[in-house]
């Protein structure tokens, strides 16, 4: 059995190159659980970690779309 220490595990992360993480460091949700910085609805910030590539690109979209009623 060797002596030497195990390396950390590393922690779980899904971060894709392909569809960076719209958020902005801006977290407040308004009173239709919007986040105010990135747009995205609270259900879609909790899906975005095991969401795969296309889900992701579908969620930018639906921020996108969120963000344009906010400002009409």
């Amino acid at each position: 059995m060797s002596d030497q220490p195990r390396p950390a595990k590393p922690l779980y992360s899904n971060v894709s190159p392909a569809v960076p993480s719209p958020c902005i460091n801006v977290c407040r949700l308004d009173e239709h659980k919007v986040c105010t910085g990135c747009h995205r609805h609270v259900e879609h910030i909790r899906e975005w970690r095991s969401a795969d590539d296309p889900r992701r690109r579908q969620i930018c979209l639906e921020a996108l779309a969120l963000k344009s009623q906010a400002q009409a």
